[in-house]
């Protein structure tokens, strides 16, 4: 356990309590570029560190009733088979000798520029949908109709992208449920979102751990930073503009992604 995983864990947790996007989306960047550690082993701890940092999260909106286990259980359905089968096809091409870092790169170039235009758009998209539905009454009814198969659709999605990039549990699942669940309350589609994801990268990461691909010392040192760090980033995010922070948070996240999604251009 090194310092420098400490301070990083800090760093992300920080940023996780400031702004509230995921940690896959700093974590996984900062892993590769920052301590040139391998795609496969900084998916796989970062996978670990999201399910445990993000636990505490979901006992709470467990107590104040602001999870909807419904939706859960359909997310669950689509992402932990389609979690599992990645893990399957990961060992397989570890197991061939296929090198499969490049396709976890671009994996996670993909998912950091569609997160950074969700961070960036969200409460646009949302407000846009909102007029849009009470405009059209007979979309709404269409939508309830088969809702649940798209959800469980939307999680197998998830369940691919996360397990291979582990980015997409936090923005991208919340953006899909206020998409398709659009009268919930935020905090509610927020609390959902939280008691997928903590399931989903707890069965990712466990599964890299399985086939080798989790660094244990590196993981206890970026929880012993970041767990402390996340409580006091949401400590000081209640005194700082979200106007000023999100956009800051979508450029990072677009710039790592145009970075790695072009990585193995470069190389």
């Amino acid at each position: 356990m090194e310092l420098l995983h400490v301070l990083a864990g800090a760093l992300v947790g920080f940023t996780i309590g400031l702004t509230g996007v995921g940690g896959g989306s700093l974590m996984t960047p900062i892993l590769i570029l920052g301590f040139k550690i391998s795609p496969s082993i900084a998916v796989g701890t970062d996978l670990l560190y999201a399910a445990m940092t993000k636990a505490n999260g979901v006992i709470f909106h467990h107590r104040q009733r602001t999870i909807d286990w419904g939706i859960t259980l359909r997310l669950a359905l689509g992402s932990v088979p389609a979690s599992l089968l990645t893990i399957v096809l990961i060992r397989k091409m570890n197991e061939s000798g296929y090198d499969y870092d490049q396709l976890m790169t671009l994996t996670l170039g993909i998912m950091l520029m569609i997160t950074s235009i969700v961070v960036f758009c969200r409460q646009r998209l949302n407000d846009f949908l909102q007029r849009e539905l009470r405009r059209n009454t007979s979309v709404v009814s269409r939508l309830k109709r088969i809702r649940g198969e798209i959800t469980i659709l939307a999680g197998l999605a998830l369940g691919f992208l996360v397990t291979l990039s582990s980015v997409g549990a936090g923005a991208i699942g919340t953006a899909l449920l206020f998409l398709l669940y659009p009268k919930k309350r935020t905090i509610a589609i927020v609390g959902t979102d939280l008691a997928h994801a903590v399931p989903l990268t707890a069965i990712a990461g466990l599964g890299h751990w399985q086939i080798g691909s989790v660094d244990p010392w590196l993981l206890g040192g970026l929880l012993l930073g970041g767990l402390p760090a996340i409580y006091a980033g949401s400590l000081l995010g209640k005194h700082i503009p979200d106007k000023l922070l999100r956009p800051l948070v979508a450029l990072i996240l677009l710039t790592l992604g145009v970075r790695f999604s072009l990585s193995p251009i470069l190389v």
